[in-house]
């Protein structure tokens, strides 16, 4: 199935009174939204209360991914997954059909393309697909865990998808996010494995990134058994091919903090619109599952296909995984843990915060919207690169940044220190910056213009500038 680019703002003029337009203007080129999968154990409240949390956050942003598919599978706690759970992935969805009149607001939209159309042309940032095309993209999973039922009679309607997608004319990777287990994907790369040459495999394997929410492909009380589990198979066997992120201090925090953090959950999540009357009360954390798919949120903070670069999803380094003989890009030892938990806490108040605006939007739909952060001219949310050399002086321009609703700005440049040459910010709450290369500086330095506004919640944007050497 090929995709061609049918640009957001046509959308907005077919449902809107047509405007004067010269025949010499010409569109500015879209941003595309991240290419995601989720892998989710979502079940009852009373056993899996984070799945339904993580999903009403996922689809509070369904403006900034283009979601794929969402397979209900195994995970920790459910092994043979009960296909009746997949029942409250679907009231998720249902939710999110009300309430996506009132979020469509948020970016002007008024109305959605045909199903045919979401399901062949890919999505710009700020398009919220319709309730309609979200069901045609849940199916089933894997039902059992495990590397030992990979093989012959195991493929399922999400295995099948994951070939049909990376088969797709699409440039953009696409992102594995396991709520649960990833032997869906496993599946999927054995029965390529089996059908094709190994150059196809290669490229078939070169289209994914995985990032797992700890290992849960396998039951809880084994969970330190790190060989019964598909996910060793996969970073063993396809080291080279196949980006693997296994967090274990994200997923932690979130939890963590949102159960510090409960009545605000209580008071501005849960009853907001639809999808917060399906908002479930934790049982051991709050939404562990979420920042699988906040480290592919493209707010400006961090490019996922590096995931030195520290976002809402955590920060990673490549090095040896939590079973001591595979290797991935992971942060559960020292001092990347720590440093990990850090960024985690730094961003929650504000990650929380984004989270909250949308569901008043969802519930109101009205509300407040992010800075738009403009760093030397330039739009978007992807790094800007600039190459300089050792002594030279960079300026840092973000006086064209603007707020939509004309709130007031404050901005904070700040140097993620542990992947940057160093250097020195004289005044980090000024819109314009310099900042000097020192004489024997080397490698990269990554600066962050972190901008919040004073209107409801005090929403944030970001803009990484990485200065290469």
């Amino acid at each position: 199935m090929n995709k061609y680019i049918l640009p957001f703002c046509c959308l907005l003029a077919a449902c809107s009174c047509s405007a004067n337009k010269s025949d010499s203007d010409e569109p500015a080129k879209p941003e595309l939204k991240p290419r995601l999968v989720v892998m989710t154990d979502i079940g009852p409240a009373d056993v899996e209360p984070d799945d339904n949390e993580s999903a009403v956050r996922l689809l509070s942003y369904a403006d900034r991914f283009e979601i794929e598919a969402i397979c209900t599978t195994i995970g920790w706690n459910c092994d043979p997954y009960p296909e009746e759970w997949a029942d409250y992935l679907y009231r998720v969805v249902d939710a999110y059909e009300t309430d996506v009149c009132n979020l469509m607001k948020r970016s002007k939209q008024e109305g959605h393309l045909t199903l045919d159309e979401e399901n062949s042309l890919p999505q710009e940032i700020g398009y919220w697909p319709s309730a309609e095309y979200i069901r045609s993209r849940c199916m089933m999973g894997s039902k059992r865990a495990g590397i030992g039922v990979i093989g012959e009679g195991n493929d399922s309607e999400g295995s099948e998808m994951l070939i049909r997608l990376a088969d797709e004319d699409d440039d953009r990777p696409i992102w594995v996010t396991s709520w649960g287990g990833s032997n869906t994907l496993a599946q999927a790369i054995w029965k390529v494995q089996q059908t094709r040459t190994p150059e196809e495999l290669k490229k078939f394997l070169q289209k994914f990134r995985i990032y797992t929410i700890t290992d849960q492909d396998m039951q809880w009380s084994m969970r330190m058994q790190r060989d019964y589990s598909s996910h060793m198979w996969m970073r063993k066997e396809f080291k080279d091919d196949l980006k693997f992120v296994w967090d274990e201090s994200a997923w932690l925090n979130q939890n963590a903090l949102g159960v510090q953090n409960w009545d605000k959950y209580a008071s501005l999540i849960q009853g907001k619109g639809e999808m917060g009357k399906v908002y479930p009360k934790y049982l051991w954390g709050v939404e562990g599952d979420t920042p699988s798919f906040l480290n592919v949120m493209p707010n400006g903070l961090n490019d996922p296909e590096d995931p030195t670069q520290a976002g809402w999803g955590g920060y990673h380094v490549f090095g040896l995984s939590p079973d001591s003989i595979t290797y991935s890009w992971t942060n559960w030892e020292e001092p990347i843990k720590s440093a990990s938990d850090a960024y985690e806490k730094k961003f929650y108040p504000d990650e929380f915060n984004d989270f909250a605006a949308r569901m008043a939007w969802a519930e109101n739909g009205t509300g407040n919207t992010n800075p738009v952060v403009i760093v030397n001219g330039n739009k978007g949310s992807a790094p800007i690169y600039i190459n300089a050399r050792a002594g030279e002086t960079i300026t840092l321009d973000a006086s064209e940044t603007f707020d939509p609703e004309g709130d007031s700005l404050t901005f904070d440049w700040w140097v993620q220190k542990e992947i940057s040459s160093p250097v020195e910010i004289a005044d980090p709450s000024a819109k314009i910056i310099t900042v000097t290369i020192p004489e024997n500086a080397a490698g990269k330095t990554h600066i962050v213009c972190e901008v919040h506004d004073n209107g409801a919640f005090n929403l944030v944007a970001y803009r990484r500038v990485v200065i290469r050497l």
